[in-house]
Order: C-alpha cells, then sequence, then structure tokens
C-alpha cells in the first residue's frame, strides 16, 4: 500500500479504504463539533473565561483524539464528555468550593490514576465491584440533572420563592428561542440529520439576534483567544492535595470516568469487531485525561457521537486522525463562536439529558434493595445540585439496605470503602 507505515499506525489493513475512513471522520467532527460550545459555556461558569475554554476544548479534543488514532488505533472520537464538565463546574467548584486551577489538578491526578487503572486489571476489579444499578442510576441522575441546568440556562424553568421553581414566561425572548431550538433540534435528531445539534445551534443563535434576546458585542480575535489562553494553560494548582476534600473529589471523578469510558469503549470496539482494541484505546483515554488538566479542560470520554462515523464505515485510526484535523481548522471559527448564547446551547443540553436516561431501562427494579438506592442517586442529583451528593445517599443506602436484609456478605469490599468515604465526607462537611 503507498502509506504502508501510516496504515501500520492506525490499525489499517491492506483492503481498508481510505476514502472510507476519511468521511467518517468527517461526519464524526460534524456530528461532535457542538461540544467545543456547549463544553465552553459549561467551564466558563466554573470562572475560567469563555474564549480560553474553547481553546482547551479543542486542545483536548485534538489531543484525545490523536492519542486515539495512534495508541487504541479505534474510529473513536474523543472529547470531553458531557455530565462529566457539569461535575466539573457545578460539584467540584460550586459545591465543593474548589477553584477552577483546584478542580484542574483533580482532573490531572484523577487522569494518572485512570492510567494505573487502564494499564492494569484494576479497571476490572472496580467495574465488577460496582452494582450495575448504581452505575446505569450515575448515568441516570446526570442526565436529569442536565436537563435541570439546560432548563435554567434557556429560562424556561426559573426560580421561585415559593416553590422553588417554576414556569418561565413565554413572552421573553431568550424562552422563545430556546423552545424553537429545542423543537428543530429533536426533528433533526429524530430524522438522523448529519450534524443535526449543530444545525440547531447555529440556526438559534441567528434566532436570538432577530428577536432581540441577544445583542452583538466586542468582537474577539482569535489571536485575543489564544492571549486569554496563556493564562489556563498549565494553571492546575495543587494548593489542596493534602486536603481530605481534594481526594473524595479525585476519587468520585475517578469512578465516573471509569464506568463511563469501559461502558462506552466496550460498546464501540464490539460495534467494529475489533475486541481486542478495548485496552489500547482506554489507555489512550486515560492519557488524555492527565493531558485535559494540563490543557485546561473537564476529563474527554469516548464521545456516544463515535457511532456516527463508525456506521459511515470507520473501523480504524485514521477516522479520529481526520477529526483531529478539522478540529485544528475549528481555531480560525473561535472568534465566532463567542457569539453563541445560551439560549441556543441549553435546548442541546436538554437532549442529551434524555438521552442519558434512557440507561433506565437497562436497570433491574425486582429486588428493593439494589433499586431503591439507584432512585436515590438519579433523583438527588438534581434535587441537591450536586453528583457527589446524589451518588452518596445511594451507595450509603445501598450498603444500609443490604445489611438491612441480611445481605452484608453480597456486598463487595470495595463498596464498604466507598459509602464509608462518602459518610465521612457528610461528617467532614458538617463539622466543617
Amino acid at each position: 500500500m503507498k502509506h504502508g507505515w501510516l496504515s501500520r499506525q492506525l490499525g489499517m489493513e491492506p483492503e481498508d479504504q481510505w476514502k472510507k475512513e476519511i468521511v467518517a471522520g468527517s461526519i464524526s467532527y460534524f456530528a461532535v463539533v457542538y461540544i467545543v460550545m456547549v463544553n465552553a459555556k459549561i467551564l466558563s461558569d466554573a470562572g475560567m473565561p469563555l474564549q480560553a475554554a474553547m481553546v482547551g476544548t479543542l486542545l483536548t479534543s485534538i489531543a484525545g483524539c490523536l492519542l486515539m488514532a495512534f495508541g487504541g488505533k479505534s474510529p473513536i472520537v474523543v472529547v470531553p464528555g458531557m455530565g462529566i464538565n457539569a461535575f466539573f463546574t457545578y460539584t467540584l467548584v460550586h459545591s465543593m468550593k474548589l477553584t477552577w486551577q483546584e478542580a484542574l489538578a483533580v482532573v490531572a491526578v484523577t487522569g494518572a490514576l485512570f492510567a494505573v487503572v487502564a494499564f492494569t486489571s484494576l479497571y476490572k476489579m472496580i467495574s465488577e465491584a460496582i452494582p450495575k444499578n448504581l452505575q446505569h442510576g450515575i448515568t441516570v441522575g446526570i442526565g436529569l440533572f442536565l436537563t435541570f441546568i439546560g432548563l435554567q440556562k434557556s429560562s424556561i424553568v426559573i426560580a421561585h420563592q415559593t416553590t422553588f421553581v417554576a414556569i418561565g414566561h413565554f413572552n421573553d425572548p431568550n424562552v422563545i428561542t430556546a423552545c424553537v431550538t429545542l423543537v428543530l433540534a429533536v426533528i433533526l435528531f429524530i430524522r438522523n440529520v448529519q450534524g443535526g445539534l449543530l444545525i440547531s445551534i447555529l440556526i438559534g443563535t441567528g434566532l436570538a439576534y432577530v428577536l432581540g434576546a441577544v445583542h452583538p458585542g466586542e468582537a474577539v480575535s482569535a489571536m485575543e483567544a489564544l492571549r486569554q489562553y496563556g493564562g489556563l494553560f498549565g494553571e492546575l494548582s495543587l494548593m489542596k492535595l493534602a486536603d481530605v476534600a481534594f481526594w473524595i473529589a479525585v476519587f468520585l471523578l475517578l469512578l465516573i470516568v471509569v464506568f463511563e469510558n469501559i461502558g462506552l469503549i466496550t460498546a464501540q470496539t464490539n460495534m467494529i469487531g475489533r475486541p481486542e482494541r478495548f485496552k489500547g484505546s482506554l489507555r489512550a483515554l486515560s492519557v488524555s485525561t492527565v493531558l485535559a488538566g494540563i490543557l485546561g479542560s473537564s476529563p474527554p470520554v469516548a464521545a456516544a457521537e463515535t457511532t456516527a462515523g463508525i456506521a459511515a464505515g470507520g473501523r480504524t485510526g485514521l477516522t479520529p486522525l481526520v477529526t483531529a484535523v478539522l478540529f485544528g481548522a475549528t481555531f480560525f471559527f473561535i472568534p465566532l463562536l463567542g457569539y453563541i448564547p445560551d439560549s441556543a446551547i441549553a435546548p442541546i443540553l436538554i437532549i442529551i439529558g434524555g438521552l442519558m436516561v434512557q440507561g433506565v431501562r437497562d436497570m433491574d427494579f425486582s429486588d428493593f434493595t439494589e433499586a431503591f438506592p439507584a432512585f436515590l442517586i438519579m433523583v438527588m442529583i438534581p434535587f441537591t445540585y450536586s453528583i457527589v451528593d446524589g451518588m452518596a445517599f445511594g451507595f450509603i443506602a445501598y450498603l444500609l439496605a443490604k445489611l438491612a436484609a441480611g445481605k452484608g456478605k453480597e456486598v463487595p469490599v470495595v463498596m464498604y470503602g466507598i459509602s464509608i468515604l462518602f459518610l465521612a465526607n457528610f461528617v467532614l462537611h458538617g463539622i466543617l
């Protein structure tokens, strides 16, 4: 083959068609590029400059895709994960009172531990120790949380003094924009339109300016965005390294990252009929997580939108390599991305939340000692506005339910340790 060396590096067989892989990489890009705007908006809620957060998101995506291309040799696209970015901003920064610099340190340390897990057999031990119901409960709970955030950002749901929340005002241009964008996004998603979420965001942005929901601000050049990024790159702070709360945050983020990526990578490598590439792909993700903390982003995941590229024929590392090149070209559009308002982004959070909630169908509700703790996780994550607190309620309830049923011996030792850590966190917060 003409490109024999590169083919071997990307895991391509001689009969593989380059055109098919290039098309798959392009489709994957358009399916997932919306994450640049959405992730940056969520990271800006943590205090990061918006334009700099866009650069950090792009660099993290490029690094992750390149590592997956040459390390995982799989058609898996790597981008900062939805749900995990909510954990970064609304739990680590808002609830646990870390600065975004300290939260980035949590990401980097988590990535280092993730690498230890990925390069050994520990990932099997952790995955098998946590009950499936609780794993699905976490996914569903984060989905409900993202939906709630989307409803708030769109002003479809607003604060109320008596009932805490209430329906918004439908004469508000922001609400009109969000509702129209949501309807359009749902229609395009149902009809499997490639890049449908991106199209919805762009149309929603135009509508927002037409209705006067937002007004053009001062333009920020690509060079200015890179200058802002200079205050984000490598700014992780290890000042809280000796604090118990820091390590609790690391442990919880590690659980989320490991659970989500094991599930995603298993499904995606099975889809291409090459499960033997699971280990390499997981290892590539772990290294990407370390880099995310340095580059200035929440942890990356194996994007669910990867399935679009696989459906188009992507089978090797050339697919994410093409996607990485296209992400690089996106730098030129950063000034335009800054004009996208919350009312155009929020509907995408609602849709992603709806997709994550589908995990409830994989749960077993026949055993109350399994079902009720998972139920607590699902409802307490959005109701407490904290992924950590929601998980804590569920894990502690699981241990208590099993002990009450005389099934304490069925609970893995790892679960006892996690539950005790969660309980200790509650006690520490109560004292402090």
